[in-house]
């Protein structure tokens, strides 16, 4: 995967904005040290993709917290890695879900029973020129989280970033409700800041590949 060299400058200043002394830190929420990223299912036939929804991972191999945001802080640029699909794949996928590629992240407050308060969003980014790369976006505005809340990945329309063929011990969520786990034509994407959905959809062997950069508070 080549990776882009668009991006790190605002999360990076951000970073550095941090005072040396007040000792917050810097760290990838959906990255797992020792574990090594995987790559996307696109070009490979069948190819995959996220289909209008949004997702997080509920679990890689014994860790059920890749997702999770694992202290206070503030949320200051998420990155994506793409697979690159053909012509013809891609559009197939922008026939059948609603245009071209794009996706966002957007934090989650945990309820009971698999509900999740979206309560806060980053700005939406089209996808197609960044095909084959791992891409990093870095927010206009800097969100603030708290420890135990999750970032989720919003796919309005479709999002080649989904990694199969993973051992049945890796599994990841959609906002989608019980009975509704095979309806991909259907809209669930958690587009509007605030709304509340079900994550009841379980799909096993398979790993979102985003994460979002973190500057914990001191």
């Amino acid at each position: 995967m080549k990776r882009s060299t668009k991006v790190t400058v605002a999360a990076v200043a951000l970073a550095l904005a941090v005072p040396a002394a007040a000792l917050g830190t810097l760290d990838e929420v959906g990255v797992l040290q020792g574990t090594p990223a995987p790559a996307p299912s696109c070009p490979d036939r069948p190819c995959q993709a996220i289909p209008k929804t949004t997702g997080y991972q509920a679990k890689v191999d014994t860790n059920r917290s890749v997702h999770v945001i694992p202290k206070d802080g503030r949320i200051v640029a998420w990155t994506i890695t793409l697979g690159k699909p053909g012509k013809e794949q891609t559009k197939f996928f922008n026939e059948g879900l609603g245009g071209e590629p794009q996706a966002q992240i957007t934090i989650l407050r945990p309820g009971n029973k698999l509900y999740y308060r979206a309560v806060a969003q980053g700005e939406p980014q089209k996808l197609s020129k960044y095909f084959g790369q791992t891409v990093q976006f870095p927010l206009e505005r800097s969100i603030p989280v708290k420890k135990g809340w999750v970032v989720g990945l919003t796919v309005p329309t479709w999002a080649p970033a989904l990694a199969v063929n993973q051992p049945g011990t890796t599994s990841w969520r959609a906002s989608r409700g019980k009975g509704k786990c095979n309806d991909f034509d259907r809209q669930t994407a958690q587009t509007k800041e605030m709304g509340i959905s079900q994550f009841y959809c379980l799909y096993l062997t398979a790993r979102l590949t985003y994460s979002a950069t973190l500057v914990s508070t001191p």
